[in-house]
C-alpha cells in the first residue's frame, strides 16, 4: 500500500483525478476563493463555522485557515484544491475532515465533503472529487466516511447517492444543524 504522506502528498506525488489536479491551497487562488465563497449558492449549503467571503482579505485568510489545517491535520485528512490541469484555476475543492460534533466533543467520524464553483456544476466533478476522497480515506484503513448535507440540497444528495453511500436518515449531531447523514463503510466500497 502507498504511503500517503502530507495532505498535499502521496508518497510525495503530486495528487489527481482523472480531469483534476489536487493541491494545497495557495496565495494565487485568493481571487478564484473570493468568486467561490462570495456566492450564496454555494455557501448555504456549507454547514458549521463556513461563512461567505467578502473581500480579497478575507479570501486570503481562508486559504491560510485551509493550510493550518492541513498542516495539523492526521492523514488521510485535508482540504485540497481541485484545479483545473492546464490552466490551474481552481474548480472547487474536495475535503476529508473530522466532523465536528455539535456538543463540542471531538468524535472520529470523518467527512468527505466538495465545494465547486458555479462553472463547474454539472460536469460531474463532485462525484469525481468525492470518489477520489473516499478512496484516499479507504486506502488508509478508514472503516467508515461520512456525507452530511442540508436535506433540500438535491445536488449533494445526488452525489452521495452516486458514490453508492447509504442515506441513514437525518442528525443534529454535527455542525449544530439539521443534517441528511450518508454512510459508506470500506467493505461496501470493495
Amino acid at each position: 500500500m502507498t504511503a500517503l504522506g502530507p495532505a498535499g502528498s502521496v508518497g510525495g506525488m503530486e495528487l489527481s483525478t482523472a480531469r483534476l489536479r489536487l493541491r494545497e491551497w495557495a496565495d494565487r487562488d485568493a481571487a478564484r476563493c473570493l468568486d467561490l465563497y462570495r456566492r450564496d449558492e454555494v455557501v448555504r449549503w456549507i454547514g458549521g463555522a463556513a461563512r461567505a467571503v467578502t473581500d480579497l482579505d478575507q479570501a486570503r485568510a481562508r486559504i491560510a485557515e485551509y493550510q493550518q489545517r492541513n498542516a495539523a491535520a492526521a492523514d488521510p485528512c485535508g482540504i485540497w484544491a481541485a484545479a483545473d490541469p492546464e490552466t490551474d484555476v481552481v474548480r472547487g475543492c474536495v475535503l476529508l475532515k473530522v466532523l465536528p460534533r455539535t456538543d463540542g466533543a471531538v468524535g472520529p467520524d470523518i467527512e468527505v465533503g466538495w465545494h465547486l464553483h458555479p462553472d463547474s456544476w454539472g460536469r460531474g466533478y463532485a462525484t469525481e472529487l468525492g470518489r477520489w476522497a473516499l478512496d484516499r480515506a479507504f486506502a488508509a484503513g478508514l472503516p467508515e466516511v461520512y456525507a452530511v448535507v442540508f436535506p433540500d440540497n438535491a445536488a449533494s444528495v445526488a452525489v452521495a447517492r452516486r458514490l453508492g453511500m447509504r442515506a441513514e436518515g437525518t442528525t443534529d449531531r454535527w455542525y449544530g444543524e439539521t443534517l441528511a447523514v450518508f454512510r459508506l463503510g470500506r467493505a461496501a466500497a470493495g
